[in-house]
């Protein structure tokens, strides 16, 4: 486990996080118009949990303007482009050579190519509509469309239409200004919709950049840019458009830090594609995927995330033995790891998902490939549903102060750390964690709560940094700790399926406080140096086995009640010589035979197998049940829980002068604990 710290975020306490965001949320609500009135649509979701959790309630409202694309052609304003040319029939625009002036609200009909010329817009306070009938615009030396002033600008994308737009390399701006920066530029609303096909090929800066709030309603629209790709100040808001973005700086991002309403992005029923040299979608406060299909590789994708310098060695407060590679205790300092660990500039951040203040996914399919964090918030994340799969330099999900998940389907191949927040809590859903370090991590980033372990069993835990597991079905393939908390950990229910570490510095479940476990069902197999069960607050019976030699990757682990009952057939995915299990079939007092090997007829899924008939391999020890915590087996030459031993091979320890054993753990010796 590593401690993290969050170097230019202020560490708030998780209920005045809550608070915080909650009113955040709430003035996002307020700015969207009555949602229930006819032409508009709107996508939220309020969810109560167990644990301090958030109440989410994001709305984006879309008016008849946005979503109507029908155009008359015997009504509009036409404007053809002949080459370096433009001709206009209709009103409300004069011409100059390659430029058009459009000064008047109304529908205006654009078609041909205009090779080094102009559309501006400078209607203040009216509302223009663009037609894009197979039009394809380049301009030398500033924004092909450029709306000034306008009320709102909507691009209608005619049917089976294929348009284009082109900026150069270098702009002409006026004196002291930066503005325009983008193939399409908007200083006012604009919403792009119909059915016909848009790229937008931005070479000076960003493909489309719009400095108030971008609504994109449908169409086929391709984004290549050498800034961003996509940006809308106030928001971006998408729905029922397919969208690909090649970008070397952000996908798309909203930016607004000025009104906590605003700067947010909204993903409903689309498909995205986004590959971007930062980060894929960036927010100032929230990101909303109600449903959709959203792909991203941000930052070259996990192969380019950066290296680690913790050297995946759990808790010690000033290093830690490396058992597996029979070092001794390092002498830096636990924030020495986490100062790698910083949060990033503009310029380095590659995530998938990025947002300041939340991130909600109730939908949808969401893959990503990120150098950086998959799905990062520097405040609550919260996922309702959907199907998310994601690859990372670095952590799976990530979130300052609270992350819940209360459905979907979350696979994290491959990452540093899998789930990460100060608080954690998994009410249901279907996850799968794959990490080279810890695969949840509840750490709430203070560095004066640095009791972790049982290294430091009798030092403060950090109150503000806990795992929930009420429900859901989890497994976690860990190199560093499974299931870690600086705080405590909860379970009041669900599947929980562990399989790792192999080294002694780290466990399959760490945690500094308590561990009661009143329901669900946990098979934790890794390392027996760092060792823990459930602790005795517990109110189901867990056991703690340790095996005298270590076995292979794949090898059954069985129990069984002396009357032939299965209790467990575990094939761990990682080499292991402790198991935990906590079952509400392991009674109080009754009797259990322990075996490794063997084969077994049943059906294996995630390596737990259920049904078919266990052959027997070698036979462990048997045990009897005494109460919340039975530990079985030894491990010498360090320390354990409840009296069971510590780190194995006589293994360098460090100094544990004036340190007191937490309730359920001791050190050092070979005790062996009570067998049957």
């Amino acid at each position: 486990m590593r401690m993290k710290r969050f170097p230019h975020i202020k560490v708030i306490p998780v209920v005045m996080a809550s608070l915080l965001t909650f009113s955040l949320l709430t003035s996002c609500t307020t700015r969207a118009a009555n949602t229930s009135s006819a032409g508009t649509s709107s996508a939220s979701v309020t969810t109560a949990t167990s644990s301090a959790a958030p109440t989410t309630n994001i709305a984006v409202t879309y008016d008849s303007e946005d979503e109507d694309a029908a155009w008359d052609i015997s009504s509009a304003s036409k404007i053809v482009l002949n080459g370096s040319s433009i001709t206009f029939d209709g009103k409300g625009a004069s011409v100059d050579g390659s430029k058009i002036t459009i000064n008047s609200s109304g529908t205006y009909v654009i078609s041909g190519t205009l090779s080094d010329g102009q559309i501006l817009i400078d209607a203040k306070g009216q509302t223009v509509r663009l037609v894009l009938n197979g039009a394809e615009i380049s301009s030398s030396s500033g924004s092909p469309i450029y709306v000034k002033s306008s009320k709102k600008t909507v691009i209608i994308l005619a049917d089976n239409a294929k348009n284009q737009v082109t900026d150069a390399a270098s702009y002409v701006l006026a004196s002291g200004s930066d503005e325009p920066d983008a193939a399409i530029f908007s200083k006012s609303d604009l919403t792009i919709n119909g059915t016909g096909s848009l790229t937008v090929n931005g070479n000076y800066m960003h493909g489309i950049n719009c400095k108030d709030s971008l609504k994109i309603t449908g169409g086929v629209i391709f984004v290549n840019a050498v800034g961003d790709g996509i940006r809308g100040k106030d928001c971006i808001a998408v729905k029922n458009t397919s969208i690909t973005v090649n970008a070397k700086s952000d996908g798309m991002q909203s930016n607004n830090d000025e009104d906590t309403a605003k700067g947010f992005v909204s993903v409903e029923n689309s498909t995205i594609s986004i590959t971007s040299g930062n980060d894929g979608i960036q927010a100032q406060t929230s990101i909303l995927i109600t449903s959709g299909d959203i792909t991203i590789t941000a930052g070259g994708g996990s192969v380019n995330g950066k290296t680690h310098t913790d050297n995946n060695m759990g808790n010690f407060a000033g290093g830690r033995n490396d058992a597996a590679a029979g070092g001794t205790a390092a002498a830096a300092p636990a924030a020495t790891a986490a100062a790698a660990d910083t949060d990033d500039t503009a310029s380095d951040s590659m995530k998938g998902l990025k947002a300041e203040a939340d991130i909600t996914i109730n939908g949808g399919t969401v893959k990503i490939d990120s150098a950086d964090d998959s799905i990062h918030s520097n405040s609550i994340v919260q996922i309702n549903g959907g199907t998310l799969n994601l690859m990372t330099g670095d952590d799976g999900i990530h979130a300052n102060n609270v992350l819940e998940i209360n459905g979907g389907e979350t696979t994290i191949a491959k990452s540093y750390e899998g789930i990460e927040s100060a608080l954690i809590t998994v009410n249901d859903g279907t996850i799968h964690v794959t990490s080279s370090d810890d695969a949840f991590n509840a750490s709430s980033g203070s560095t004066s709560s640095t009791g972790t372990n049982q290294m430091q069993g009798g030092m403060a835990a950090d109150e503000n940094a806990n795992l929930h597991i009420n429900g859901g079905y989890i497994t976690a393939d860990a190199s560093g700790d499974g299931l870690d908390s600086n705080g405590s950990i909860y379970m009041t229910g669900g599947t929980v399926l562990v399989s790792g570490p192999t080294n002694d510095g780290n466990g399959a479940l760490d945690y500094a406080g308590s561990f009661r476990m009143t329901g669900g069902f946990l098979v934790a197999a890794g390392s027996s140096g760092m060792a823990q069960a459930p602790d005795t607050t517990s109110t189901q019976n867990a056991v703690l086995i340790n095996l005298d030699t270590a076995q292979a990757a794949g090898t059954l682990f069985h129990i069984e009640s002396t009357d032939g009952k299965e209790i467990l057939t575990f094939s761990p995915a990682k080499q292991y010589n402790s198991v935990v299990l906590c079952s509400p079939d392991l009674v109080t007092g009754s009797a259990y035979k322990v075996n490794y090997g063997g084969t077994s007829t049943g059906t294996a899924v995630d390596g737990l197998y259920t049904g078919g008939t266990y052959t027997s391999g070698t036979d462990s020890t048997g045990f009897t049940v005494a109460g919340a915590v039975t530990t079985v087996g030894t491990v010498s030459g360090g320390m354990g829980q409840g009296g069971g031993g510590g780190i194995p091979g006589g293994k360098t320890r460090p100094d544990m002068s004036g340190v007191t054993p937490g309730a359920g753990q001791g050190f050092g010796g070979s005790t062996p604990a009570p067998a049957a």
